[in-house]
Order: C-alpha cells, then structure tokens, then sequence
C-alpha cells in the first residue's frame, strides 16, 4: 500500500529554518515506482484552505506555486533514498500550519483533488 510520512516540523522561532521530510513507501503496490510520481508539498493554515507550494518531478524539475514562500523553501529529492524534502528558512508566523506532501502520477499540479496520495502532516509553528 503507498504511504507517505512527513516528519521534521516542530516550533521554531521567526527567521528560524526547518526540514520536512516525506519519506514514500509501497509504491510498487500502484504499479509503478514511486519515481514516476511528482510530489508536491502543501499546506494549511488555521481557518484557511489547503494551498500547493511547490512540487518536484523526477530528480530536479520544480515547479513553485506560492509566491509567498519563494526565495525562502526549496524542495529537493532524494531518488535513491524515496524521500523528498522541504528546507525552510527565513520562517515568519505566518508560515504556520500543518504540510502534507502529496504524490499525484506523472504530472505536477497544484490542485488538491489532483492529488493521488497523501500524508498524514506535520505541524509548523513559527512563533518567539
């Protein structure tokens, strides 16, 4: 069964940096290696809706959704080791809320409901 299991979040300090981790198993259950599936990072402030970040095909083709976190989170991947990152830095408060990464088959997308696979999150709480 595919799973994904993000980890690293915690409560960090404005201008602080973090790491998320998500961390892919079982894919093969789908048919396909989880190589084939771009992975995307959202996430979901309180009272607010689910927004996409970024999302990486393959080993190294990102695409950036939100604009407010550009220049400040990276996504990355490590092939070999079926896990994709998310480096944070320059936090800010309004960076808090719980991200999920998100598998979806072949093509990124920012859409939600696109989305093939999910975590279960990781809290992000930016705050002195």
């Amino acid at each position: 069964q595919p799973q994904l299991v993000e980890s690293g979040g915690g409560l960090v300090q404005p201008g602080g940096s973090l790491r998320l981790s998500c961390a892919a198993s079982g894919f093969t259950a789908s048919g396909f290696t989880f190589e084939v599936y771009t992975v995307s990072w959202f996430r979901q402030a309180p009272g607010k809706e689910r927004e996409a970040l970024s999302c990486i095909r393959g080993a190294d083709i990102v695409t950036d959704y939100a604009d407010s976190v550009k220049g400040r989170f990276t996504i990355s991947r490590d092939v070999a080791k079926n896990i994709v990152y998310l480096q944070m830095s320059d936090l800010k408060p309004e960076d808090t809320g719980v991200y999920y990464c998100a598998a979806r088959f072949l093509r990124c997308s920012n859409r939600v409901n696109d989305m093939n696979y999910w975590g279960q999150g990781t809290q992000v709480t930016v705050s002195s």
